[in-house]
Order: C-alpha cells, then structure tokens, then sequence
C-alpha cells in the first residue's frame, strides 16, 4: 500500500442493512450448510492457540471446490482480503489497472490505495479491452452488480490477450458459486479471489481464499499476513466447502427463485437487467430515493445503485426466499406512484 495515497481515498458504500426487517441489499445466501454452528463450537477449544500458518485442511478443501492444486491456494480473511493482495503484489504506484465499470467499488479503491490509476472501461467492453501496458486487469464473473457473465469461450481469449501482454489478470468470483461453471483458478497469469461470504451464507466469518500459480503465487504466499484465517474461520469454511449438496441445491434454488423475482419486477414496470447472479439490478426510471426510502419504512432495504460508477436511476435487489420476494412484491403495490 501506498502511504502517499490513503488520505485521498474515499471509503467505498455496501449493501447490508440489519436495521431492517427484510434487507435484500445484500447478496447473500439466506441459508447456511447444515453442521456449519457445530464446526465453528468445535472450533472454539483449538482457538486458544495459533492456527498452522498452512491451513493444511483448508486449503485441500478449496483446491477440490475450484479444481487446483493445494499449492495454489492461498488463504485470506475473506475474498476482498485476496483482492487487496493480490493488487499489493502487482500494482505500484502510478501503475493504471484495467478496471470495468459499472463493478464493485472496491476495486478502484484498492488501485488508488496502492497509489496506481484505474484505467475504467465499460464493464460490457471489458473483454475487448487492451490489457497491454496495465499492471493488472481485473474482471468480476459474474459482474456485480449487472450479474453479468462472459462465456467461457469469450474469457478464455481475454485470459490469453493478458498472457501475451505480460499482464496478470485478477478474476474476482465472489459469485460464481451459484453458476454451474469452472473457475479460471490455476490459469497461468491469473490471480482467482474466492469468497465463503456470498454462498454459504456467513459473512461475519471473513473466509475466502486467492489461487495462482508459479511466480504468481510465490508472491501471495510471501505477501499474506502470517495466520491470516483465524481458526474457526477455517474450520467452518472446510467444512462448508466440503458440502456439495448444498452448492447444488442453492444453485437450483436461485434459479427458481430470480426467475420469480424478475418476473414481479417486470410486471410492476421495472427494467431488469439480465443476470446469471443472486440478484437483479433493475433501472426503476428515476431517482430512486423516494422509492428506497418508501420501503425502508415499511422494514425492506434495497440496494442504492447509484452509488455504482455509471448508474444514476438503478436499485439492485437480491435474490432470497419466495416469501421474501412475495413481501417486496406486495410492498411495492402498496408504494406505487412514489416515483411519479
């Protein structure tokens, strides 16, 4: 990180709102792996002194979850923590970063951070820009918040574009748990941000993991902070890693459950943007504020995107249970008009 950079950078705006009574401004799992509560009290006893700074079980478990070698697996509290190493060991200051837009904020926030220039370029032309000359490039699968997601034809050629440039190539795959497709994980030039966050359910945990390979990798294993996963954070994540089922059941879950919820978006007039993500981001016409601010009186925060680069009339709303969604359907009949 760059000392001479972090007074001029902003902290960056989130979903998550538990002063609510139905938040779907963030895009977790309404469930968790059942024998995730028992991993974590068993977890308790072992605390008491320091984790292996190799997290031996941890690391087989992810490596079999994204199909890599153990080696390439690095450990981090949460996919962000990843994010943030990844950037340290390739950007330097004045480097410019390959950055889409509309995306997580956090990725222009750590470029700036390591006193580097994002370099934006329109989220949907992404995989048509030019890495030549960046220090990194970064792409999100799917893409948050649109919930976009390129072929793998179409990134396996951008992932080849980035080798022959000379530039790494982050993938943040925050989401990609609930798409039935391979990771780029063990690419040669790619560093891999994984989050435990987002589908199982547990964002307080703080577990996820980065994956590279060759000189890659040698540098995140240098660069992590020694016991970076606190030992009930590995405990659960293994053990939530290790449950198949429930990955799948969640996948189908999703699919059904988006499905419904677009279809009372757009019924309701909104303009839903298609997504293959656990959630919708939805161009409601205007300034949303009335509208947020309409719901969040009646216990239901959804998230404000226009804080997102680009984004002046969006919400996005994450996908849940049916009677979630059956709730926010029927609170905006009862708000209709409010953005006339």
């Amino acid at each position: 990180m760059d000392p001479e950079s972090v007074e001029s950078v902003d902290r960056v705006p989130h979903g998550s709102d538990d002063s609510v009574a139905l938040d779907l401004s963030a895009n977790c799992n309404p469930v968790v792996p059942g024998g995730a509560r028992s991993a974590y009290d068993r977890a308790f006893e072992a605390s008491r002194t320091y984790p292996r700074d190799d997290y031996p079980d941890f690391r087989a478990a992810a490596a079999d979850y994204v199909g890599c070698d153990p080696e390439s697996v690095v450990p981090t509290p949460g996919g962000l923590a990843a994010i943030r190493l990844a950037m340290g060991v390739t950007v330097s200051p004045g480097d410019t970063v390959l950055v889409p837009s509309p995306s997580f904020g956090e990725y222009a926030r750590e470029v700036r951070l390591q006193g580097g220039v994002p370099a934006f370029v329109a989220q949907t032309d992404a995989l048509d820009a030019d890495p030549a000359g960046h220090a990194l490039a970064v792409l999100c699968t799917p893409n948050n918040p649109t919930g976009d997601l390129p072929s793998p034809e179409r990134l396996d050629a951008f992932h080849e574009r980035c080798r022959a440039a000379g530039t790494p190539l982050l993938v943040d795959e925050a989401f990609l748990d609930f798409v039935a497709r391979d990771s780029l994980a063990g690419r040669e030039g790619v560093v891999v941000a994984r989050s435990l966050t987002k589908v199982f359910g547990l964002p307080g945990l703080r577990a996820g993991f980065a994956v590279a390979t060759g000189h890659l990798a040698a540098r995140l294993r240098t660069a992590v902070p020694a016991w970076a996963l606190g030992t009930p954070a590995a405990a659960v994540g293994t053990h939530c890693l290790r449950d198949e089922r429930f990955v799948h059941e969640t996948r189908e879950r999703v699919v059904a459950e988006r499905a419904h919820l677009r279809d009372g978006l757009e019924a309701r007039g909104f303009d839903v943007h298609p997504s293959d993500a656990p959630y919708l981001l939805c161009d409601v016409g205007a300034d949303p504020a009335p509208l947020l601010a309409a719901l969040r009186e009646r216990g239901i925060a959804l998230r404000d995107a226009t804080t997102f680069r680009g984004l002046d009339t969006h919400v996005r709303v994450a996908v849940k249970t049916r009677e979630a969604t059956d709730r926010l359907l029927r609170t905006l009949d009862e708000v209709d008009g409010v953005l006339d």
